[in-house]
């Protein structure tokens, strides 16, 4: 497991604390989705993978790794689409790999598919939030998303997962053409109604291929205006800010003590595996030789990234996982940018171990970070400048010579 601000170093291939299963089924995807997933077509399908994620789960408890699950993410696709197969899933868990009893468990759902019935079950199984995919309460924007619910679907929903005494969190997308600066204000307020206690503030962006470009492109859709955006993800910060809502990580807010354990794992660099159709994990090199991710690691090797295939039948049939391995140098470069993700930054003795003190510097002086503390406690964040053109900054940092 990372340690970015070292607290201390781990030895012996451990189990990361953190597990991903992607459940790669949708009821139709969405028009801007470049995630993979694929329709829900037959029992038989559904099935096939179910038994793959279960064997894939299995695999990770036969290696008998010292160590405990802290979080559990299951998503995908609409993990919820496949109903009691996610019951399945979290039992699967629970009989192959050690867990905390405390620990964060978290389950993505679409309004449509998030049923009062399903939402009980999922409690009962030891979900504690969930994470609903409303992206907006105005009805032409999800629309044009090609998102397969309504406004009163999305209110419905997030009443069923709150009554079930879940954290709710939810997802909302702004820079949709069309959307208006009204619009959008009227869905954060709405958002904050729903008893959510966390806000995902995605903007729009357009993937090649998706149907959402291809309009664009034709021109049948008006092309997302990046300034737009940028007014609305103020206003998003200034909203939720006044109902409470800390943000905490670059898209990503929430009343105090509701942050995403799961998602803060990423973001701080900790080891996690990642389970199923195009999943990605991310492990140390004990770890990943102990576990038969890879073998014959380098002396150099302080990270192991891999993802599964992405194509069902592929992965069913044992494709080997595609492997990336960071030195040491790659590591500290990336917990820097990965640190700052976070509002609170990163910490400056590791950005000087990193050797990247200069460039940090350079961002400075156009405006792009600051340097806030005193003493050890001293640490590098993004200003309101910095934050909107996260991208730019993030590219500087991976790539300090180009």
């Amino acid at each position: 497991m990372s340690d970015p601000e070292g607290i201390g170093t781990l030895t012996g291939p451990s189990l990361p604390a953190h597990l991903y299963v992607h459940v790669p089924f949708c009821r139709l995807k969405c028009s801007y989705c470049d995630f993979f997933s694929v329709p829900v077509e037959d029992a038989e399908g559904v099935e096939a993978v179910l038994a793959g994620i279960e064997e894939e789960i299995l695999e990770w408890g036969r290696a008998r790794l010292s160590g405990i699950l802290d979080t559990v993410y299951v998503g995908g696709g609409t993990p919820t689409i496949i109903g009691p197969g996610v019951i399945r899933i979290l039992e699967s868990v629970r009989t192959s790999l050690p867990a905390r009893t405390d620990g964060e468990v978290t389950v993505e759902a679409n309004p449509d598919s998030a049923t009062a019935r399903l939402v009980e079950a999922l409690a009962a199984a030891g979900v504690t939030r969930v994470s609903l995919g409303v992206q907006s309460f105005d009805d032409e924007i999800i629309g044009l998303l090609g998102r397969l619910h309504t406004v009163e679907e999305a209110h419905v929903a997030a009443r069923a997962v709150c009554d079930a005494g879940l954290d709710l969190a939810i997802d909302l997308m702004c820079g949709v053409p069309g959307q208006s600066l009204r619009s959008w204000h009227c869905t954060l307020e709405e958002g904050i109604e729903t008893g959510a206690k966390h806000v995902s503030v995605y903007p729009l962006a357009l993937e090649d291929g998706t149907p959402l470009a291809v309009a664009v492109g034709a021109g049948l859709v008006s092309s997302p205006d990046s300034d737009a955006a940028a007014d609305m993800m103020l206003l998003a910060e200034d909203v939720l800010g006044a109902a409470g809502f800390e943000r905490y990580e670059v898209a990503n807010y929430a009343v105090p003590g509701h942050e995403s354990r799961h998602n803060t794992a990423y973001w701080t660099g900790e080891s996690y595996i990642g389970v199923g159709p195009a999943a990605h994990g991310m492990l140390d090199p004990e770890t990943a030789g102990a576990s038969g991710v890879r073998t014959g690691v380098g002396t150099d090797v302080a990270r192991v990234r891999y993802s599964n295939a992405s194509d069902i039948e592929e992965w069913l049939q044992g494709a080997g996982r595609d492997v990336e391995t960071l030195s040491k140098a790659e590591v500290a470069r990336e917990d820097v940018m990965l640190g700052l993700r976070l509002a609170r930054g990163v910490g400056a003795r590791i950005v000087a171990a990193a050797g990247l003190e200069e460039q940090l510097r350079q961002l400075e002086a156009e405006g792009l970070v600051e340097l806030a503390g005193g003493g050890v406690k001293q640490r590098w964040r993004t200003t309101t400048r910095g934050w909107l053109l996260g991208n730019e900054v993030f590219r500087r940092v991976w790539l300090p010579d180009q």
